[in-house]
């Protein structure tokens, strides 16, 4: 069993500024995004300008969305009694599913801007995703937040979390989404993107692959307890918001790919 360090979350700070690992871990994420992506565009007939743009509007679009996610689907009573708590980010919450949506909308913007096809980009786009989600789920392990339920305290991974002030050992849940959502879904999306395959098939990969990884890792993640019911939804004593939000991905995911090797008239095309 270990104990997490509780590292102080500001790396440095000159005056009034101060650098968070959290914001680090964020930098880290869209500049690895960047440089595969750079190194994937030629094959695409993308530019590392368009590649530059692309970046830009996933940005906005994950910081925009993932808000506005998470005000909706964690945090709707507070934004109920006070609209402004929308914008009150420095109080913290940020959610995957919205942050997405605002990528795959900015991935739209750069499809209609250059005339090509939004599937097509989507394709191209979603490989790099899983770097991002790696440091993502590393900056919420150094800030000790979205820590695991009760684990076997025998268990040589299982980790107190002073954070959690009940002195519990709990499965560190965000290493879990680090290793599945991060780096063997990026292992696999780069293998399965250099193989010929139709399109669509790959932005269905990723969905189905972040979706059954996250369902999995909710059994093992602590639920939202400010939602009631110890964070379990609907009455039962195993459902999570995570699990809900999760299932349309792995869906559309499993129904995208199927329509793409049977459906889809566009035929396979070379990974890249």
């Amino acid at each position: 069993m270990w104990t997490h360090p509780q590292f102080d979350p500001v790396i440095f700070s000159i005056g009034p500024l101060a650098v968070r690992w959290y914001g680090l871990m964020y930098v880290l994420g869209f500049a690895g995004a960047y440089l595969l992506a750079v190194r994937r565009a030629p094959r695409y007939g993308l530019t590392k300008e368009q590649v530059s743009d692309l970046i830009f509007y996933s940005v906005l679009g994950v910081v925009i969305g993932g808000r506005i996610g998470y005000v909706f689907f964690y945090g709707l009573e507070n934004f109920t009694a006070n609209p402004f708590y929308l914008f009150q980010v420095w109080e913290g919450g940020m959610s995957f599913h919205g942050g997405l949506i605002g990528c795959m909308l900015g991935v739209l913007w750069g499809a209609k801007k250059w005339g090509r096809s939004w599937f097509e980009l989507a394709d191209f786009y979603v490989v790099q995703a899983p770097i991002g989600l790696f440091f993502g789920r590393m900056g919420n392990f150094i800030n000790g937040e979205l820590y695991g339920r009760a684990a076997d305290p025998n268990a040589w991974w299982s980790m107190v979390f002073p954070q959690a002030g009940d002195g519990i050992a709990r499965h560190p849940s965000m290493l879990y989404e680090a290793l599945l959502e991060g780096l063997v879904l990026l292992i696999v999306l780069l293998w399965f993107s250099r193989k010929p395959r139709p399109r669509m098939a790959t932005m269905g990969l990723f969905l189905a692959g972040y979706g059954i990884f996250r369902t999995i890792v909710e059994f093992a993640r602590q639920p939202d307890l400010h939602m009631g019911n110890n964070g379990f939804l609907l009455g039962t004593d195993w459902l999570t918001m995570g699990m809900i939000l999760s299932s349309p991905m792995w869906i559309a995911g499993l129904t995208l790919m199927a329509y793409a090797y049977t459906k889809n008239k566009n035929g396979p095309y070379t990974g890249a």
